[in-house]
């Protein structure tokens, strides 16, 4: 069944208080790494935290872990199979 409030493409905000409006993959991609960088940069690689889930694959797990440590430099990584 299909919804038509199911978002289709991206939605960006060019200013705080803007609405949001549709953009392209590559557009909304490129932000979320910016603004990834900008954190990491201003606030250190502790200021960021990854939690995977249990029921992805160990090779899912293993990307976002070596994803965290490798490209953003935090060790901040958990997930629900510890328990």
């Amino acid at each position: 069944m299909t919804s038509h409030h199911r978002l289709l493409q991206p939605l960006v905000r060019d200013r705080r208080d803007a609405e949001l409006r549709p953009a392209s993959w590559e557009e909304a991609l490129d932000r979320v790494a910016s603004g990834l960088g900008t954190t990491v940069d201003q606030f250190g690689p502790r200021s960021f935290g990854l939690f995977s889930c249990s029921k992805s694959t160990n090779e899912v797990n293993f990307v976002a872990g070596k994803f965290a440590r490798a490209v953003i430099g935090s060790n901040n990584v958990d997930s629900c199979n510890r328990t």
